[in-house]
């Protein structure tokens, strides 16, 4: 898994790269919702990414936020979202990531998470302890409601605000702080690393959650992952330290 981890690392590096060299510019939009935005970049970023990690393994395929490259039915496939927190990209707010994933059989076996404005580097294969920048990191330790940080999102539709919103009002008043930042990746990246105690979300995509699904397991933590049968490819999840009781 090693030369699939670095590819992994290499790729999600350049993309960030791009994306950081463009932060704060003009930006082309594609499409606008009420609660979401499309840009050119988006795009940009995922080719650049399937062009590296097709060409260094062309039996795979990839499967983004962007569309789909090669043959879908291969046992190797890579979950790209290129850039998690377009809205906060497009703001011109600092938070924003390249999350990277390798899917073997239904199984994530390898998950980089890449910040490229702090230039943080998560990066973790099957049955390894996790990196940060090089150094192993690890879940929180906390147990105690009423000491936790926990973000929770509010996904992109009036349907999955609606599903959240009342989540996040419970919970703002049982722990010392709710975050709500605008990035799924970069949430399960720091229950991971142990800056977040658990993020809760209703209505994620794959590719938002699939690396730092893999990070969070490895680094101690659970991740309760659910399809959503009215909403296609759609999933809830809970991601936490794996101690903390949630009271859900």
């Amino acid at each position: 898994m090693k030369h699939y981890l670095d590819t992994a690392e290499q790729a999600a590096r350049r993309a960030g790269k791009l994306l950081r060299e463009n932060f704060r510019r003009r930006q082309r939009v594609n499409a606008i919702a009420a609660h979401d935005v499309k840009l050119q970049i988006d795009i940009e970023a995922q080719e650049l990414i399937t062009d590296l990690l097709l060409k260094e393994f062309p039996g795979h395929a990839l499967y983004g936020e962007e569309g789909v490259a090669g043959d879908q039915s291969t046992e190797h496939q890579w979950v790209v979202d290129p850039l998690d927190g377009t809205v906060n990209y497009f703001y011109g707010i600092p938070h924003f990531c390249v999350s990277i994933a390798l899917r073997v059989r239904s199984e994530i076996m390898v998950g980089v998470i890449y910040d490229p404005i702090r230039e943080e580097m998560w990066a973790g294969q099957k049955g390894e302890a996790p990196k940060l920048n090089g150094r192993p990191f690890h879940v929180s330790d906390r147990a105690d409601l009423a000491e936790a940080v926990i973000s929770i999102g509010l996904a992109k539709t009036g349907e999955t605000i609606n599903a959240n919103f009342p989540l996040l009002q419970a919970m703002i008043h049982r722990v010392r702080k709710c975050r709500v930042l605008g990035s799924a990746a970069l949430d399960m990246a720091y229950v991971a690393c142990g800056r977040f105690d658990a993020y809760i979300e209703t209505g994620i995509s794959l590719w938002d959650i699939a690396a730092g699904w893999l990070l969070v397991e490895n680094a101690g933590g659970t991740v309760d992952l659910r399809p959503l049968e009215h909403m296609k490819d759609k999933y809830s999840i809970v991601a936490s330290n794996g101690v903390i009781d949630l009271k859900l």
